[in-house]
């Protein structure tokens, strides 16, 4: 008697039951049979997983460029290339020899979890046109909301540090793309001045800390997302200009890509602390070298000093 398997089923009720599944229950579905494989090779259901992902990829600036819709950016390649974390052994060194992307795509994603589902809050793309010398020797810096421009959330029950952020960078010219925020918060702060709340997602890449922060305030019970950006700092707490920020980039393109789960998102953030505390550490470090250098330099100058008065008394 022939055994029933679940390709026997007509396929476009196999595409209907794929299309249900997330991005890794349906990359692994295809890897169970050719079968299974064709049909979940449809572009048109990892376009719908992209966009139920990260909303902002149907927006009216990406839809110009054609991002899901051109050769070189496929959904299941797009979708392979954001959804997991970046490799951590990224390095500039990877990149040298690469053509540095002339034109970078942001594609920014705010979520709030309810009932164990992401709840879409706000979406925006940024284009940055990144060939200019000014650019390229200025720190690197992408704002998504600027304070002059606030984005005014309706009544939230829920509080800053339970926002989650997605942050897609595309290179149009490649189709590559790299997810550059740790998506839940990595440290939560007040800023001194203002009592504004800063939300940190960072992922530290090729020793250098890349951090998406969410500066936001509450009024009559409502969020206001005053600032939205992302910068680049080195080891030494230094930013890191256009040009090195681009080859870091470009670099993590081109890297394997970790798992994505829970596991990870705990990682991204003991990297970000153990960043944190590095650059403290080195931080310290100068601090003391100066202050040896000072005394060394003060002594220095005292034996001179009195090297000079003594000369004079004994004339």
């Amino acid at each position: 008697m022939r055994t029933t398997t679940i390709e026997d089923l007509p396929a476009d009720v196999l595409a209907c039951a794929l299309r249900r599944l997330d991005g890794p229950s349906l990359a692994a579905a295809s890897c169970a049979t050719a079968g299974l494989r064709a049909i979940a090779a449809d572009p048109a259901t990892w376009r719908a997983l992209c966009l139920a992902q990260w909303p902002s990829l149907d927006l009216e600036t990406l839809q110009q460029h054609n991002i899901l819709g051109s050769a070189a950016v496929s959904p299941p390649r797009l979708f392979a290339d954001a959804f997991p974390f970046p490799s951590t052994s990224t390095s500039t060194e990877a990149a040298a020899d690469q053509c540095l992307p002339g034109e970078l795509i942001s594609a920014v994603d705010v979520y709030h979890t309810e009932n164990g589902a992401p709840r879409p809050l706000f979406s925006r793309v940024v284009e940055t046109s990144t060939s200019s010398s000014w650019f390229l020797a200025s720190p690197f810096r992408v704002d998504a909301v600027e304070c002059k421009d606030p984005v005014r959330m309706a009544s939230a029950s829920f509080s800053p540090a339970e926002l989650e952020l997605s942050w897609i960078v595309v290179d149009p010219r490649s189709g590559r793309a790299v997810n550059v925020s740790s998506r839940r918060a990595v440290a939560v702060d007040r800023h001194w001045y203002t009592g504004e709340t800063l939300v940190r997602y960072a992922v530290v890449l090729g020793g250098s800390k890349f951090e998406a922060t969410i500066t936001c305030s509450e009024e009559a019970g409502c969020l206001n997302l005053r600032e939205v950006s992302l910068t680049v700092e080195d080891a030494d707490g230094a930013a890191v200009s256009g040009e090195g920020s681009l080859r870091l980039l470009a670099a993590a393109m081109e890297a394997p890509r970790s798992k994505a789960g829970e596991r990870e998102r705990e990682e991204a953030k003991r990297r970000y602390e153990e960043f944190v505390r590095s650059k403290r550490g080195r931080k310290e470090s100068k601090a003391r070298r100066e202050v040896l250098v000072d005394l060394c330099c003060s002594a220095v100058s005292a034996v001179a000093v009195l090297s000079f008065l003594a000369s004079v008394a004994l004339r």
